[in-house]
């Protein structure tokens, strides 16, 4: 079966950094497509940035120009740059593997910004 672990989260200062990483092992195939999901107390889960085997990539509106997704294909491992951060980015981050059967999501990383 598939794994999906996250790892990164934590508490940091409005106007921080942080990076967030999702590595899929196990039986994987065909995966055409790994990203970010967010979800904060009382809210929808809301996409955060997607990132295609080709390399593409695109971004909520809330998170342009300061999240940065990227990924390093031999180690099936998805990387999320958050700069700028701000106490509205405060949620519990899930990464998920998009395959050509189906998809898989972690368990979710906490994210706090908060002075």
């Amino acid at each position: 079966q598939v794994q999906v672990v996250e790892s990164g989260g934590g508490l940091v200062q409005p106007g921080g950094s942080l990076r967030l990483s999702c590595a899929a092992s196990g039986s994987i195939f065909g995966i055409y497509a790994m990203g970010w999901y967010r979800q904060a107390p009382g809210k929808q889960r809301e996409l955060v940035a997607v990132i295609t085997s080709g390399g593409s990539t695109s971004y909520g509106d809330s998170v342009k120009g300061r999240f940065t997704i990227s990924r390093d294909n031999p180690k099936n491992t998805v990387y999320l740059q958050m700069n700028s951060l701000k106490p509205e980015d405060t949620a519990v981050y899930y990464c998920n593997v998009a395959m050509v059967v189906r998809s898989v999501w972690g368990q979710g990383t906490q994210v706090t910004v908060s002075s």
